[in-house]
């Protein structure tokens, strides 16, 4: 990870692709502005600043959520806001399969997220075949979450991302 500080929150998840080598998968997760072709929740994901492919490329993220209803609401109908947040990409080693970025601004209510994204062969670890991504952070606490919840969220978003690599790879989409 590029930053480095007295985290409260760390984490580590990791999804698995059962057909696909990380050779494959590697241009997917590389390809920074693309998040939004493999994750069904997210709205847009663009590049706004910076030299694609390169530490400092600035990317623009957001997804439209339901907001929680008032209290003693609880006929109405949820409404939704947009959610958005600006990545920076901090760091890319296509040796290692790995890059890693940092939220800068957001209306999450995170004050301080870094991340960092590897994909790994599978052969490297227990011969099993296919490839695992494997998604790290630390975070400052988020206030209303616990990090079990957090990590619980990062775990399934990652899988939906990884479910979707894999099923593009195999019907030869990228």
């Amino acid at each position: 990870m590029a930053e480095k500080r007295n985290p409260e929150w760390e984490g580590k998840v990791s999804a698995y692709l059962r057909s696909a080598t990380a050779k494959q998968v590697w241009p997917l997760v590389e390809d920074f502005c693309s998040l939004d072709k493999w994750y069904a929740g997210l709205d847009t994901c663009r590049q706004v600043e910076g030299v694609y492919g390169e530490p400092g490329l600035i990317r623009y993220v957001t997804a439209t959520v339901a907001s929680p209803p008032p209290p003693n609401a609880a006929d109405q109908k949820p409404e939704t806001v947009v959610v958005w947040c600006y990545e920076t990409l901090l760091s890319i080693d296509p040796v290692q399969r790995r890059l890693s970025y940092n939220i800068t601004e957001n209306n999450l209510g995170i004050r301080f997220y870094v991340a960092e994204w590897q994909v790994i062969d599978n052969k490297d670890v227990d011969d099993a075949g296919g490839c695992r991504i494997e998604w790290r952070f630390t975070a400052d606490p988020m206030e209303g979450h616990t990090l079990e919840g957090f990590c619980g969220y990062i775990q399934s978003t990652l899988n939906g991302i990884a479910e979707s690599m894999e099923k593009a790879l195999q019907a030869g989409d990228k």
